[in-house]
Formats: structure tokens, C-alpha cells, sequence
């Protein structure tokens, strides 16, 4: 980390060194530092460490993860759970993704270092210490152990621990640096919350839930591949095997094509698993259409360029979109008539 020296952030000047001050003449040529000026700066430190703290957790990821856990608690209901049991299951979920994550920062950091994407993550810039980002993740993790033993029940619980040990150990200290398959793999970590809601209401777990594991697991490559074509260089200058790197586009392209029609498939069988509705089963079929359109395209265009840019970015933030809408779909499908 590079240290330069700058003005205070109030704005006063520091004495030119060129020119020595005496103690009495600097006292009584620099400004007094205002009871208000301390509070902000204080108040504006406390803010950036917490942010800093925040920033390890990966916030966006954690909504991502907890927009999957909702919808499944409700499709496990038959209907809305009580409302104490949806809190204590969404903040458990976040408490144990933010202690994942942030045991990613700290297992990541010489990554990161070098990566144009993450360069600027807490533990690179110095803003948190190595030693207190393992203390916030193992802190993390414990609570949430607790909170879902404690105030869930012990099944949520057990598949909350497997989920940050798939995720730390599985992913980020075994596959992400030996294998172009680390993601595909280590994905499951992000398919658990779904066992976890659906454990959280009924105590167990049944084909409906599995079929919705399978949706976020064949899910995870399609998602992730495209952003990793984005940054292939970044990762190729931090050793990260990631399958854009070690394949060209077209191999990328094939494998997303697989890997999304055996999530279209799996959400198609939770149609039946389920019970769901016709609404659920269009809304499914039309979803998975469109976003499959969307990676033939990507294919298409990386066997010849002339057809324009590859949209690698388009295809990840469709990704999204598919996601979000199919699990809405699950949600409103249980509160329809017929």
C-alpha cells in the first residue's frame, strides 16, 4: 500500500517544511480545529471503517442469495410463513454469506491485490487488517450458527455450516486456484440457501427443494462464466484457472448452452414436484427460452465476429434477470386461485 502525504480533511494546510515555524508562531498562525470539524471527522471515520466492514461481506451477492430464499420458503408453506421465522431465517442466511465472503477477502487477498476488479476491496487498500477480517468472518459464521440452532431449528442450521465450508474450503482454498471447474463445484455453496428455507419452514427437505438446488446449480456457470470472459485477463495475471481463461469463447459458449438447458429442465420439473401452476410453467418455459436465446446468440457470435460484439455482460446481467423472475414466479404462483 502507497502512502503519500496529503492536506487534513478539513482542508487546512500543513506548514511548508521549506520555511520552520516556532511552536508560539504556529500556534497562533494555524487555524484551531473546530468542536464541529473533530465530530465530522470522527463521525466520517466511524462511517468508512463500517462501510469497509460491509464491503467484505459482498453485499450484492448476499441479496442475490436471499431474493432464492423467500420464494422457497413460501412455495414450502403453501403460503406465507410467519414473519418471525422469515426474519430469523433472512438475516441468518446474510449473517453466514457476509462470514463466507469475508473469509473469501481474507483467503483472496493476494489476489485481489493484483485483479483491476478487486483492487480496491478493504484488505487490499489497508482500510481492514488480515487479522481483523478473519476475526469479523469467524464472528460471522458463529452467530449465525447460533441464530439459526438457536431461533430456526438444527437441520437450517447444519446446512448453513456446510454452506460456508463448501464455500471456503471447497471453493476458495481447494478448486478456485486448480481447476477451470472451480466454479461449477463451488457453486453449490450458493445453491444451499434454498435447502435452507425450505429446512427453515418444514424441518426437512423433499424433491421440490432439490429441483430448486438443481435450478441454482446448472444455474451458477452460465451466470458467472460470461463475467469471468469479461475479466479473463485479470484472472489469468492472478493464476486463477477460471474456464474463460484456459478455453477460447467458443468452448465457453458450448458449455454455458449445456449448462442452461439442464436449468431449464430443472425448473420445468419442479412444475410437477411441486404442483405448481400453468402460470408457473409458462412463466418457466418463457424464461428459459429467452435466456437461452440470449447464450446461442453469445455462441453464434463467437464463431464469427462479423455478427458483432460477443455481449458477454448482456448474457450475465440476463442471468440476473432469469433468476429473479423465475423465483417471483414460484413465489406468486402459491397464492394463485387455480
Amino acid at each position: 500500500m502507497h502512502t503519500t502525504s496529503q492536506a487534513p480533511i478539513d482542508g487546512t494546510r500543513v506548514p511548508s517544511r521549506s520555511a520552520p515555524t516556532s511552536g508560539s508562531a504556529a500556534a497562533a498562525t494555524a487555524p484551531a480545529s473546530a468542536p464541529g470539524d473533530r465530530a465530522g471527522a470522527g463521525t466520517r471515520g466511524w462511517r468508512a471503517r463500517v462501510g469497509a466492514y460491509v464491503a467484505l461481506t459482498k453485499p450484492r451477492i448476499i441479496e442475490l442469495l436471499l431474493v432464492t430464499t423467500l420464494p422457497t420458503m413460501i412455495l414450502a408453506e403453501g403460503g406465507m410463513p410467519g414473519l418471525w421465522l422469515v426474519l430469523a431465517t433472512l438475516v441468518g442466511g446474510a449473517l453466514a454469506a457476509g462470514s463466507a465472503n469475508a473469509y473469501n477477502c481474507y483467503l483472496d487477498r493476494d489476489i485481489d491485490e493484483v485483479m483491476n476488479r478487486t483492487k480496491r476491496r478493504p484488505l487490499v487498500t489497508g482500510e481492514v487488517t488480515p487479522r481483523a477480517a478473519l476475526v469479523f468472518a469467524t464472528a460471522l459464521g458463529v452467530v449465525s450458527l447460533v441464530w439459526f440452532a438457536v431461533l430456526v431449528n438444527a437441520v437450517a442450521a447444519w446446512l448453513t455450516f456446510a454452506a460456508i465450508a463448501i464455500y471456503v474450503v471447497g471453493y476458495t482454498m481447494i478448486l478456485k486456484r486448480r481447476t477451470p471447474q472451480n466454479i461449477v463445484w463451488g457453486g453449490i455453496a450458493g445453491c444451499m440457501p434454498v435447502f435452507i428455507g425450505w429446512s427453515a419452514v418444514t424441518g426437512s427437505l423433499s424433491w421440490a427443494a432439490v429441483a430448486l438446488f438443481l435450478v441454482i446449480f446448472f444455474w451458477t456457470p452460465p451466470h458467472y462464466w460470461p463475467l469471468s470472459m469479461k475479466f479473463k485477463r485479470d484472472y489469468a495475471t492472478a493464476g486463477v484457472p477460471m474456464l474463460p481463461v484456459v478455453a477460447d469463447d467458443r468452448r465457453v459458449a458450448r458449455e454455458m448452452i449445456v449448462y442452461g438447458l439442464a436449468m431449464v429442465a430443472s425448473s420445468l420439473a419442479l412444475w410437477p414436484l411441486a404442483g405448481m401452476t400453468w402460470f408457473y410453467g409458462v412463466v418457466a418455459t418463457a424464461l428459459g427460452a429467452w435466456f437461452m436465446v440470449s447464450c446461442v446468440t453469445m455462441l453464434r457470435r463467437a464463431k464469427d465476429p462479423s455478427r458483432g460484439k460477443i455481449g458477454a455482460m448482456k448474457v450475465f446481467h440476463a442471468s440476473i434477470t432469469y433468476l429473479t423472475l423465475l423465483f417471483v414466479a414460484v413465489a406468486v404462483d402459491v397464492f394463485l386461485p387455480w
